[in-house]
């Protein structure tokens, strides 16, 4: 992996990075532009998103903060739109906004269940139809771009309590596996990342108690945000035939 990875292993290419204010999406946006990659930043929260543009800019990168909501897909195609026109046509995307909200299915909270399932899946799909378009084209002037969904161990595995969760995780792994089959001939690579247990915010949101103090006992051994990024700098740094369809990473402690 050294020799892949290195300051310059992404130079020129322009990259966005969705869920950018914190978490996963915070470190890899850091992480792509530090190997010389142009980043769109695309998150809710404008004030964060302003700070990393400045922190990223300040190490000598290019940053471009967007203060999106990617359930609104109007807002979505013009973020395409001004992204393109400012640093150029996209060929890495990193699907990452997401939302984890367990709690027993027979608790009905119906609330969260929409909330997962717009921002997982219906966020998800207004990212990849305004920027598959871009990856298309860079695919064909360049030889190559990359779609990388962020997934979990969850779309596989089962956890009690989950189970929304999980299905919209599952969501994710199936569609990147159609989608590598759609776009690979048109020199689009496409990966789902399936983390395990990772420090983020996520864990913040979540609101059953017993959950909550599940992943409190975990604490110590998860995975840190920084090592989801690496792993999708390693992916997006591969020859351009080289295509890893699913990564999973877990946390050397956690069994399942």
């Amino acid at each position: 992996m050294s020799e892949l990875i290195n300051d310059s292993t992404l130079a020129g290419r322009i990259a966005v990075v969705t869920g950018a204010s914190s978490g996963i999406g915070e470190a890899t946006a850091k992480r792509l532009a530090a190997r010389g990659a142009k980043v769109a930043l695309l998150a809710r929260r404008t004030d964060r998103l302003q700070v990393l543009a400045a922190e990223i800019e300040k190490n000598g990168g290019t940053a471009l903060a967007l203060a999106v909501d990617v359930t609104d897909a109007d807002a979505v195609r013009a973020a395409a739109e001004r992204t393109e026109r400012e640093l150029g046509t996209v060929d890495l995307l990193v699907n990452n906004a997401g939302v984890m909200l367990p709690a027993p299915i027979e608790e009905l909270r119906t609330d969260q269940w929409q909330r997962q399932i717009d921002l997982n899946i219906t966020g998800l799909m207004n990212v990849i139809g305004a920027f598959v378009p871009q990856l298309v084209t860079a695919g064909a002037e360049r030889g190559g771009a990359d779609l990388v969904n962020l997934s979990s161990i969850a779309a596989k595995n089962i956890f009690p309590n989950f189970a929304v969760y999980s299905a919209t995780k599952a969501y994710v792994t199936q569609l990147s596996r159609h989608l590598r089959a759609e776009l690979g001939e048109k020199h689009v690579r496409v990966s789902a990342i399936e983390p395990g247990m990772t420090h983020s915010e996520l864990h913040d949101h979540v609101t059953d108690k017993g959950v909550r103090e599940w992943t409190a006992g975990i604490h110590d051994i998860m995975l840190h945000s920084e090592d989801i990024a690496e792993t999708i700098v390693f992916v997006a740094s591969l020859p351009p035939h080289a295509n890893l369809q699913q990564v999973t990473i877990m946390p050397t402690g956690q069994p399942a």
